[in-house]
């Protein structure tokens, strides 16, 4: 006869070993430790064998069944539901979503800025692979990718987490491409995301309050080249994506008498058919006290490629959340974002010098609508911007803490 739901959740342990018959040759195993495990009993070859299922309760009574369909038609064919369940068992590890992923990856980094290939893989080993990596890409429902995207949603990264449902669905149409994959779990997801709020990004608007910013943050536990970063994005005002990603390869061309900061239009926020332009490069004059900053980084990433590394993978930069939890646990939260800061400086150096809002714009990297305001922007400034990051910079780190002192204080 054969067993229920509720026969199979009430077994007991006995003093010995004992099995309970279910049909069609499938039992349960029940060990004196209390561990029950399903198996079924075969003949093949005209031998009697017996094909392990797996344990109870990860693997259920109605799962048991259709294991033990599966090695009948196995027998049916003639073949030995041992080797047939192997064989799935190594054709699922080939459908692991992380293998596919990485394979995805490999193929479209190619036409990606190395900074872009950098954001998309440390995306994905974050948040990603360890939620649904080792899955077989066939088991994985829309409910999978919610869960592991409602995480990413909790800690406030809204607009990370569609970047990461966008991603998860290449992965899964390039496995169907490749025939591994039979539909895409990811695309029904879309509509279930909590939506992008778009609007100013929160900023504190006085010197004061910039200051304590930097102080709070500074005096708050972390590694030295997160708060190195947070300096540097703070003084040179570029988008914090752009800091966070800079190569060494950038900053050592930069001339120790006129130490101006070129940022390739690559890297910039720019349309697609700007990004291979030289004439489109950012210039940064860096005022003096953002080359203390790079003297000081040499100590922390020499060896890695990126100035402001990983601290846990040297080769690989810094997170792209790394500064923003720095001002959240410094008690910003809301209040000031690492973007923040150029909204920051917009506002207390326009206030300060009105007659240069069209340096300002260009130190901000703004693009002008007319195309020869655009060029003149390009052209001319240079000085005048950097007087103004270095006024800015005077500003922002008076009575703040030394470099020396910030990099001893305790990480977190």
């Amino acid at each position: 006869m054969a067993l229920t739901d509720i026969e199979v959740r009430k077994v007991q342990a006995r003093e010995k070993p004992f099995k309970l018959a279910d049909s069609g040759g499938l039992y349960m195993f029940v060990s004196p430790s209390g561990a029950r495990l399903w198996r079924l009993k075969y003949r093949h070859a005209g031998k009697e064998k017996a094909l392990a299922i797996g344990p109870y309760p990860a693997v259920g009574l109605a799962e048991a069944r259709r294991e033990r369909d599966l090695a009948k038609s196995s027998l049916k064919a003639g073949r030995d539901p041992v080797i047939d369940q192997r064989r799935r068992k190594e054709a699922a590890a080939d459908r692991g979503f992380e293998k596919i992923a990485r394979e995805w990856f490999e193929v479209k980094r190619r036409g990606w800025t190395p900074v872009h290939a950098n954001d998309v893989i440390t995306s994905l080993e974050r948040d990603v692979f360890p939620e649904i990596g080792a899955r077989d890409l066939t088991d994985i429902v829309p409910r999978d990718i919610l869960n592991l995207l409602r995480l990413v949603e909790q800690r406030g990264a809204i607009e990370t987490g569609h970047r990461l449902r966008q991603r998860i669905e290449d992965v899964f149409a390039f496995a169907m491409g490749m025939g591994v994959a039979d539909d895409n779990p990811a695309t029904v997801v879309a509509k279930a995301l909590a939506p992008v709020v778009r609007g100013r990004q929160p900023a504190v608007e006085t010197i004061e309050e910039a200051r304590e910013v930097l102080k709070r943050a500074e005096a708050t536990p972390a590694h030295p080249v997160t708060k190195l970063a947070l300096r540097f994005l703070a003084l040179t005002v570029v988008r914090p994506g752009v800091v966070i990603t800079t190569p060494w390869e950038e900053l050592d061309q930069i001339d120790a008498w006129d130490p101006v900061w070129r940022v390739p239009a690559a890297r910039m926020k720019l349309r697609l058919e700007h990004k291979n332009d030289p004439r489109k490069d950012h210039l940064v004059p860096l005022p003096r006290q953002a080359l203390d900053i790079l003297a000081h980084l040499r100590k922390f990433s020499a060896r890695s490629e990126f100035a402001f590394p990983n601290h846990r993978f040297a080769q690989r930069a810094m997170s792209e959340n790394a500064i923003g939890y720095l001002l959240n646990r410094a008690g910003f939260h809301h209040r000031h974002v690492p973007h923040g800061w150029r909204a920051t400086f917009s506002t207390i150096m326009n206030e300060r010098n009105p007659a240069d809002r069209h340096v300002i714009e260009a130190i901000l990297a703004h693009v002008p609508e007319n195309k020869v305001a655009a060029a003149y922007n390009r052209a001319l400034y240079l000085d005048r911007r950097r007087e103004l990051l270095q006024e800015w910079a005077d500003m922002l780190l008076e009575g703040q803490a030394r470099l020396g002192d910030i990099v001893k204080m305790p990480r977190r």
